[in-house]
């Protein structure tokens, strides 16, 4: 199979990816680069030393070809948010070495995780396509692009408890992580009981009154490492999927239906429902409750959220349509 030469090359890296492993993916990336000249114009590495650098060194990426992710859901996201900055006719294609715990966005791509050799294989064998992404703005004045995953309730609680641990230098990952997060939050959901109330309107229909536990707005299909949230969901398709629930299950239902969700079986059970949208408005009222996206805390009791169709240029290992 012949090599695809990557172009002017920007390496964005996250050296504290996956428990510091990133710093060491980062330095093969580079020596792997420097000994095949084929594979680029040349190319530049730069490591984050905090959160937003990948935005910011993405963001100044006009002139590159090709801008490669190095680390976990967190920088790819920050890299996405940064190209999106950029002119659209000067805006560099995303490419991604997954180095992390969850790795949902890699998964969705077919990408080799945890592997950066198998990774810089794929990408010099991979195929161009057309990303589409999601976005999300919030009445607090937050607003940001997503490549995966967006969540309110109780699933964003649990996914935001385990970016607590892993900080915290936790020893799990991927679902493993996801799901004793998961049993913890459960055990402690009593009080929450009746979810979060909100009113939804889905591309501008009939609005919905919801006691919301689950609602993810998803751009692939997992989220939590591994958990098959929206097992339709494609981020090349135009459009975003949804899943939420529209009865409040007794908590051993509960349980089942986050032990089903691993599979993506939840979906047959009577108090979810999924579906596609291009827009949505989620009111809390005055409440802030749980919300993520990629991975990161989003505070707001108001969301307005939209697909934005082949937003970036991202190199897969194959036509994954």
């Amino acid at each position: 199979m012949p090599m695809r030469n990557l172009g002017r090359t920007l390496l964005i890296a996250n050296p504290a990816a996956h428990s510091g492993r990133g710093a060491e993916a980062a330095e093969y990336v580079s020596r792997l680069l420097a000994h095949f000249p084929s594979a680029t114009a040349g190319f530049s590495s730069c490591l984050t030393t905090a959160p937003g650098d990948g935005k910011t060194l993405a963001s100044n990426a006009a002139g590159f070809d090709t801008v490669i992710a190095l680390g976990g859901d967190g920088v790819i996201h920050e890299v996405a948010n940064g190209l999106m900055s950029v002119e659209k006719d000067a805006r560099p294609a995303l490419a991604i070495v997954p180095v992390g715990s969850g790795n949902d966005f890699a998964r969705t791509l077919g990408m080799a995780a945890n592997d950066p050799d198998r990774a810089i294989a794929q990408l010099l064998a991979g195929t161009p396509l057309p990303l589409d992404l999601g976005h999300v703005s919030s009445d607090s004045g937050a607003s940001c692009h997503y490549v995966q995953t967006l969540s309110f309730g109780l699933d964003a609680a649990i996914a935001l408890d385990t970016t607590d641990r892993r900080a915290a230098n936790t020893r799990q990952s991927g679902a493993g992580l996801f799901a004793t997060s998961g049993i913890k939050l459960f055990s402690r959901v009593r009080g929450r009981s009746a979810g979060w109330p909100s009113t939804v309107s889905i591309d501008g229909g009939r609005p919905l009154s919801l006691n919301t536990l689950i609602f993810a707005v998803q751009n692939g299909p997992t989220y939590g490492g591994g958990f098959r949230i929206c097992p339709a969901a494609s981020p090349f398709d135009g459009h975003l999927d949804v899943c939420y629930n529209v009865g409040v299950p007794a908590l051993p239902h509960l349980l089942a239906l986050f032990a089903l969700a691993r599979t993506g079986r939840h979906v047959r059970s009577g108090v979810v429902r999924v579906g596609t949208l291009s827009r949505l408005v989620v009111d809390f009222g005055q409440e802030t409750p749980p919300c993520q996206v990629d991975g990161e805390r989003l505070v707001g009791s108001r969301f307005e959220v939209c697909v934005v169709p082949s937003a970036l240029s991202v190199i897969v290992p194959g036509k994954v349509r």
